[in-house]
């Protein structure tokens, strides 16, 4: 059972609310945690977080009990190989169009005989080689680590059968502004059209087991917490910010006239 159904199991229900860095400031996570957010999504694809930040982030997300999530930039061997030793709970890949793709995500992910993830003992995904032998924990990284794909395209949706059917694969991840974008309504994540993609989407990932994450904003929250997700990504510290910002300047604005 991996990370994500464990995390399912403990929250029967109800989705497991999360938060997202896109800046290096542990802080966030630490407040986050405090609020009530279980899981944590460090984002590495827009964003200019390094790898050492990652593995800090990561860190410090998972000692404040949240799931850890890192979706990562591209395919190269390099960067799942580094995401992975940084220890999280689920890796994340994006644009995931084809079967190949996915493919290719299992085989660099995964410890032999399943894939051909590359050994190293003493990184913090093994626990740093302290609980002997190596070998012992990645095998139980193989059953416990959570592969996830984006799920942000028209061609995504329209081959989710086809993705959903790739051994390996744990869950899907919906991207509801690349997919509006992708469906020719940009930006209008609450389209009828976003929404029907969506559902035929989940109806197909429910159908091969698959766990459904989704990064939503709040005005779309009412339709995926009835569709059942099981990750709602609500907030990120960007956000934050700005929507923190923005109130207190129009308080004192509003004050001033």
């Amino acid at each position: 059972m991996n990370r994500l159904q464990q995390a399912i199991e403990k929250n029967p229900g109800r989705p497991i609310l999360g938060a997202a860095a896109y800046m290096y400031n542990p802080a966030f996570f630490e407040m986050a945690a405090m609020m009530g957010y279980t899981a944590a999504w460090i984002e590495m694809e827009h964003t200019f977080l390094t790898f050492p930040q990652a593995i800090d982030l990561c860190r410090i997300a998972s000692g404040l009990g949240m799931l850890t999530m890192i979706r990562i930039p591209d395919l190269t061997r390099g960067t799942v190989l580094k995401a992975l030793e940084c220890g999280p709970d689920i890796l994340d890949l994006p644009m995931a169009n084809t079967p190949e793709m996915l493919e290719e995500l299992v085989s660099q992910a995964r410890f032999p005989p399943v894939g051909v993830r590359g050994f190293f003992g003493v990184s913090r995904a093994v626990q740093y080689g302290i609980p002997a032998p190596v070998a012992g924990q990645q095998k139980k990284l193989n059953d416990e680590l959570c592969l996830m794909i984006q799920i942000e395209t028209k061609e995504a949706v329209d081959r989710i059968d086809e993705l959903c059917a790739v051994p390996g694969i744990d869950a899907i991840f919906l991207g509801p502004a690349d997919l509006s974008a992708s469906l020719g309504v940009p930006g209008q994540t609450g389209h009828p059209t976003v929404y029907a993609a969506a559902e035929r989407t989940i109806k197909a990932a429910r159908a091969h087991g698959k766990q459904v994450a989704v990064g939503a904003a709040v005005q779309d929250f009412p339709f995926w917490i009835d569709q059942g997700v099981d990750i709602l990504y609500g907030i990120n510290d960007m956000t934050a910010m700005k929507q923190g910002a923005q109130w207190a300047l129009d308080a004192a604005r509003k004050l001033l006239k």
